[in-house]
């Protein structure tokens, strides 16, 4: 207040001084009228608008008095000088309005690039940290450092958190900051000192922030929650690519891991699997049935590690495929070859138009889907009910199925059912397998590009789907 005072004295005194000068050295009226004027300039551009409008008053006073006849006497005789101090008055007034408006915007452009500095430090700061969690957490430590603010708080909707930089931010309750993540405007409370934004991306709500004590502009809040809202996108991403590709290398590891590990099992089993071979050949009888056992048992075993050394190639990626065309016959054909045993005393039908084109696939692995199926179908159905095989010609795909009449599968199931070691609840415990045959179908029929699926109704069977691509050079000769 007191160098608001002062201020104001200092402008009389220099149009009071201007006065004096120019009616000592005996000036015309227009060179005194135009050295108050640049008076009045000077102190508008240097102190504002009030200060040169009191000028202004005093210098139409004192020019008046001055150099306007009757000189000496606050009294105009000619009309014309009327008309002369009022342009003098207008002019002055005008003049000092448009220079303290130019020097009000040099002032709001100048507090633009201390704000826009003080953004930029706050990026700096922020566009390393490592995380979200670890943004917002220097968010609010930077802020209050950046922009001199009290403190700063912080919501993040995705984990319910509350981020403050102290006590002093709990002039915004956790209360406010929720209620601002669900509305799209900006709140500014000058009596409080408080400036609350939503945090959003994209139209998706992130939280919401607030500014304690000297908040920066609308303007500039607005760009520090779009700059939040960016950086701690850019840090929940590159925390899912890092979380990504370390699940990547695990799986990679896990896999050479299975695959060295089935081999090295292979090995003795095969030695195993040859010396009860040759002993079966003519067996004691009291030892038959145990050398059997073994044999199957060894069978098994040795199922196991095909299985996963087969599961281990696929999630490696290491699957590769020599496509050709082959006629879909051939590809069911062989399959029941293989579990000709199994298929003993079973109805089979078969679907098979004569005019399919063949199937552009691997030989080897598409017949070890159609194998899978029917496995699954003999497992999972009551001895003596038929199966169904069937094949078709859908939109340029050929579609092979293998229908079962067991008791079906339940919906809550029918989305993991090709899931790696998932078993069915019913049969869990009550048939034989590893759970790994429908995941491995899954995988060589996704390294065709194509689909497979399932299709059940709780007590009518279910029917297994996979699709390959038809050969588009025609029937295989």
């Amino acid at each position: 207040m007191l160098s608001k005072i002062l201020r104001f004295g200092a402008s009389l005194l220099i149009v009071v001084a201007v006065l004096a000068i120019c009616s000592k050295v005996h000036v015309n009226a227009t060179t005194a009228a135009l050295s108050l004027l640049l008076a009045i300039l000077g102190i508008s551009a240097q102190w504002g608008l009030a200060e040169a409008m009191v000028a202004s008053v005093m210098a139409v006073l004192g020019f008046n008095l001055l150099f306007l006849p009757p000189v000496g006497k606050l009294t105009i005789q000619d009309p014309q000088n009327w008309v002369a101090l009022a342009a003098f008055l207008v002019t002055a007034v005008t003049s000092s309005q448009l220079s303290a408006r130019a020097r009000r915007r040099a002032a709001e452009a100048e507090a633009r690039r201390v704000e826009i500095e003080r953004l930029y430090a706050l990026v700096q700061s922020m566009m390393l940290t490592g995380s979200a969690r670890k943004t917002i957490r220097e968010f609010v430590n930077r802020a209050v450092q950046v922009f001199g603010c009290t403190a700063a708080a912080f919501y993040y909707r995705p984990t319910d958190e509350f981020v403050r930089s102290g006590p002093e931010s709990r002039v915004v309750s956790d209360h406010e900051l929720l209620a601002e993540a669900e509305v799209d405007d900006i709140s500014v409370d000058t009596l409080r000192s408080v400036a609350l934004a939503p945090v959003r991306l994209g139209g998706r709500p992130l939280g919401s922030m607030a500014l304690i004590g000297s908040p920066p502009s609308e303007q500039m809040v607005r760009a520090i929650a779009n700059l939040i809202a960016i950086t701690i996108e850019k840090a929940r991403a590159l925390e899912d690519a890092s979380h990504a590709e370390a699940a990547r290398q695990s799986e990679v590891l896990k896999s050479a891991l299975l695959d060295s590990l089935a081999h090295d099992i292979k090995t003795p089993l095969t030695s195993i699997k040859a010396a009860v071979t040759s002993l079966l050949e003519n067996p004691p009888e009291a030892d038959r049935e145990l050398l059997t056992i073994i044999n199957e048992e060894a069978d098994r075993l040795n199922q196991l590690a095909a299985e996963v050394v087969e599961m281990a190639r696929i999630e490696a990626g290491k699957l590769h495929l020599e496509k050709q065309a082959v006629p879909v016959s051939e590809l069911i054909s062989g399959a029941l070859s293989d579990l000709a045993m199994g298929l003993k005393g079973r109805p089979l039908k078969l679907h098979v138009p004569e005019d399919l084109p063949p199937a552009e696939a691997d030989r080897d692995f598409a017949g070890q889907v159609v194998k899978q199926f029917v496995e699954n179908a003999l497992k999972y159905s009551p001895e003596g009910s038929p199966l169904d095989i069937s094949a078709e010609l859908k939109g340029g795909k050929i579609v092979i199925g293998v229908a079962d009449h067991g008791p079906g599968i339940e919906e809550n199931e029918r989305s993991r059912i090709f899931d790696k070691f998932f078993r069915g609840r019913r049969h869990r415990f009550d048939t034989k397998g590893t759970g790994m045959g429908l995941a491995i179908a899954k995988g060589i029929v996704e390294a065709h590009g194509e689909k497979i699926w399932v299709e059940s109704e709780p007590g009518q069977g279910a029917v297994f789907y996979f699709s390959l691509a038809a050969s588009l050079g025609g029937r295989e000769s």
